[in-house]
């Protein structure tokens, strides 16, 4: 197993709150993105650049997934692509994609792009709180002990 981080738009402490639990778990990280991204020094973690091409880094992913593999991503249509293949998509808020929200996820997502497309101002998400940091920390680090098992 591994884990496989759509490092774009992937806020840096999220991916440190993971660097910190891959390396105590002992678990490799792959980090995919357009840029070059900086990664921790240890044989657990690296780095694949891709060209920034529409979709390339989703691509790559899918790629490389492997069925139980853990994915972080807030790309929606790519978490689809990757419960799919048989692995887990992991939101860096916190919240698990599953077979069961991920159909009501992609409409609500087309449904606000149809919007901005009629010029609605839709706006993004709010900023990673601190709520939201020990969420995804409790959700990864209990995702990390249960697949030990």
């Amino acid at each position: 197993m591994q884990i496989i981080v759509d490092a774009d738009a992937c806020p840096k402490v999220i991916k440190e709150i993971l660097y910190r639990a891959a390396e105590k778990n002992q678990m490799p990280v792959t980090v995919v993105a357009n840029t070059r991204i900086r990664t921790p020094q240890s044989p657990l973690f690296k780095s694949m650049v891709v060209e920034a091409s529409f979709n390339e880094a989703d691509d790559k992913i899918t790629e490389i997934v492997c069925k139980g593999d853990l994915v972080i991503t807030a790309d929606i249509p790519l978490a689809d692509r990757v419960i799919k293949k048989g692995a887990f998509a992991l939101d860096p808020r916190g919240e698990f994609y599953s077979e069961e929200n991920i159909g009501s996820r992609l409409a609500v997502r087309d449904l606000l792009h149809e919007l901005r497309e009629t010029g609605l101002q839709t706006g993004g998400p709010p900023p990673i709180g601190n709520r939201e940091k020990q969420y995804f920390a409790q959700n990864l680090q209990n995702f990390l002990k249960n697949s030990k098992q």
